[in-house]
């Protein structure tokens, strides 16, 4: 059933295919498109209780001050059950007519130096996210509904999205990290921060997992995550647990560290919106101190993250619901596709390791739909 639902998709609709349910989402009974956590919330729940729909979708921006993209749609249909398609998930499709890198290699890591020169600046900054950004031409408009099928199936730990957007652009992607969950009083939330690249033998992939669960500068990057994430919900919850240190997690490219945080709420009617709200932008996808850390970004990175990096997800009238972090993502329109892709930069990152790490996260999504041959170009 979950693989009917993505096949079924259309382009306008709204799809979450995560490993334990999917979600088709059709129609635009309304759209809800504040700005700031509160005003969004409260705009949610009115247009929910007026139109009595049993949840909502969308996208949240990177900059929470900035409009959001939610919809009250008027057909639902969701499973609960492992998303599973067969087939090739790496079935060759038209390549891109042209290739643009947004900044080249050289530039952003020149742009990792200039950082890591301000984070050792004592007192400072202490963490901050750079990403580029791809934008791949094409001769014909790009059929999401065919590529979404081979997304799944070449990701499926990931949830795998599509979400409209203003002006007729989608946000595409197969995330690896769960923002936040919540159904009844339990809520789950699953930063990952730190990443190296697979490696391209057994041995090699084993030895690089190894060396990213012991890198000092990497638990460094993740622990900052996670106390940013306890220090959000702890207001929220009961009970909270959060590992002493964290797991791995692999995607088809990139080794991740992990931590499953879980708890309790104080007061099961929260929704995992307003969660959503408190926990974003988490250091994973911004930085910390995180006013400091937007300016950078804001003065480092040379384009307008728009929905990268803010998070994709749903909330229902019940309060429950999940959100995605947005990345290992790309916006969509006619024959242009904008793809993102971010490392965290601490006091002793080398640049050229974070231009592979955004290489290899790149090549998560272009490999995906189908264009190895440019992710093996990077």
């Amino acid at each position: 059933m979950s693989a009917e639902l993505v096949h079924d998709y259309r382009r306008g609709a709204f799809l979450l295919a995560a490993p334990g349910s999917t979600l088709l989402a059709e129609g635009e009974h309304r759209v809800v498109a504040e700005a700031g956590p509160d005003d969004l919330e409260t705009g949610v729940a009115k247009a929910l209780a007026d139109s009595g729909a049993p949840l909502a979708v969308g996208a949240l921006p990177f900059d929470p001050a900035r409009p959001a993209h939610l919809v009250v749609p008027e057909h639902v249909r969701q499973v609960d059950s492992a998303h599973s398609i067969e087939g090739d998930p790496v079935r060759d499709h038209v390549l891109p007519v042209s290739v643009e890198p947004v900044p080249d290699a050289d530039a952003y890591a020149r742009a990792v130096a200039t950082a890591v020169t301000r984070l050792r600046v004592p007192g400072g900054l202490r963490k901050v996210v750079l990403a580029r950004a791809l934008r791949l031409g094409f001769a014909d408009p790009v059929d999401l509904a065919a590529l979404l099928p081979g997304l799944v199936a070449a990701n499926p730990a990931a949830a795998v999205f599509a979400a409209p957007l203003p002006g007729g652009r989608t946000l595409v992607g197969a995330t690896p990290e769960l923002l936040v969950a919540k159904t009844g009083a339990r809520v789950v939330s699953n930063p990952l921060a730190g990443s190296v690249p697979r490696g391209a033998t057994p041995e090699q992939d084993r030895a690089r997992a190894a060396a990213l669960l012991a890198s000092a500068k990497d638990q460094a990057e993740h622990r900052v995550v996670v106390e940013a994430v306890e220090a959000a919900l702890r207001p929220f919850c009961r009970d909270l647990v959060v590992p002493a240190g964290p797991s791995l997690a692999a995607t088809p490219t990139v080794w991740h560290l992990s931590t499953r945080i879980t708890g309790e709420l104080a007061d099961p009617d929260v929704s995992a919106l307003r969660l959503a709200g408190a926990l974003h932008p988490t250091p994973a996808v911004c930085g910390t101190p995180a006013a400091d850390a937007r300016a950078a970004i804001g003065e480092l990175e040379p384009f307008d993250r728009d929905f990268y990096s803010g998070a994709v997800g749903w909330t229902a009238a019940s309060g429950d619901g999940a959100w995605y972090v947005a990345i290992r993502c790309a916006q969509v329109l006619d024959r242009e596709v904008l793809l993102y892709a971010g490392a965290g930069i601490m006091p002793d990152s080398r640049p050229e390791s974070e231009v592979a790490e955004t290489a290899a996260k790149f090549g998560t999504l272009l490999r995906g739909l189908g264009l190895g041959e440019v992710a093996d170009s990077l």
